[in-house]
């Protein structure tokens, strides 16, 4: 698999200041904590409205947090292939015999950055689960995971907590229902459950 250099940390831009202005002017308080090394996943919970996708937009380049996000290698030919990658974009070849999430793993182990985002959901209607690619790339690659959320309640978008899985999915399941307890989406009703398929 040809390998692609991912985004790394952004400087301060008028652009970046604008985001900023923009979110606060819409009357969220952002909040972050350093990302703790150069490689991991971040998950953002709960995701029930098209208005995540701005919020977390304006976040992102607001706070210059440099994540990632992962598309089928076709996605990024020209000619609009390195704007993507600008964006955060990761290709990955789905076709390989690895499937996504091993793809994803090896992305890990060849890239100086990575920071991927997910939303573990999968989709802004409620469902019965979490969808579990996210904890099966974290353990397997070894790196740490990022709460992230977008709670309208409070008016708090932000990323605040970082753990590492031990691979005890009963365990590590019972840290995320810890920490987004609170958390409320604009249609909570659509949040997804937090827990994972039985098999």
């Amino acid at each position: 698999m040809k390998m692609h250099r991912a985004t790394q940390p952004s400087r301060p831009s008028w652009w970046r200041r604008f985001c900023l202005w923009l979110l606060r002017a819409m009357g969220w308080t952002p909040v972050i904590a350093p990302l703790p090394g150069p490689r991991g996943v971040i998950i953002v919970y709960p995701h029930t409205s098209n208005w995540d996708f701005v919020i977390a937009v304006l976040y992102r380049f607001g706070t210059g947090l440099a994540t990632n996000w992962m598309g089928k290698d076709s996605l990024f030919r020209w000619p609009f292939g390195g704007l993507l990658q600008r964006m955060g974009g990761v290709p990955v070849n789905r076709r390989a015999a690895s499937g996504f999430i091993g793809a994803a793993v090896e992305q890990f182990g060849a890239q100086d950055w990575l920071w991927l985002a997910l939303a573990p959901e999968g989709t802004r209607k409620h469902t019965d689960h979490l969808k579990s690619g996210f904890y099966q790339i974290a353990v397997r690659a070894g790196v740490p995971v990022g709460f992230g959320f977008i709670d309208y309640p409070s008016k708090t978008v932000g990323l605040e907590k970082f753990v590492r899985f031990s691979g005890d999915a009963e365990q590590d399941i019972a840290l995320i229902r810890e920490f987004y307890g609170d958390k409320r989406g604009k249609r909570p009703p659509a949040a997804g459950e937090l827990r994972f398929r039985e098999r």
